[in-house]
């Protein structure tokens, strides 16, 4: 895979987390998304942890509150962004 479309790809990633994130959490995934957008390849990996780890933290979150349909967004989310960690090898199984 070039380094273009794994830059893209996590982006629209992190555009899709954004778009379920409560408005603290989304200025992070902002902030993220930028750092994706304008840096090298060997950054792409940490920023798909950190990605990983902010949803995490956001389904955790909308647990505690009870709020199931946020969850329910931020975990269909979670999961592909993910996914894609492990098939573009930025991410280890979990």
């Amino acid at each position: 895979m070039t380094h273009e479309y794994l830059v893209g790809e996590l982006s629209v990633r992190l555009e899709q987390l954004q778009a379920v994130a409560t408005t603290d959490t989304a200025r992070d995934v902002v902030c993220l998304r930028h750092e994706v957008e304008a840096g090298s390849l060997t950054a792409l990996a940490p920023a798909a942890e950190r990605a990983i780890a902010l949803a995490d933290s956001l389904c955790w979150e909308s647990l505690a509150t009870g709020d199931i349909p946020a969850f329910c967004r931020q975990a269909e989310v979670s999961a592909d962004l993910h996914l894609f960690g492990v098939c573009a090898r930025l991410v280890g199984e979990r």
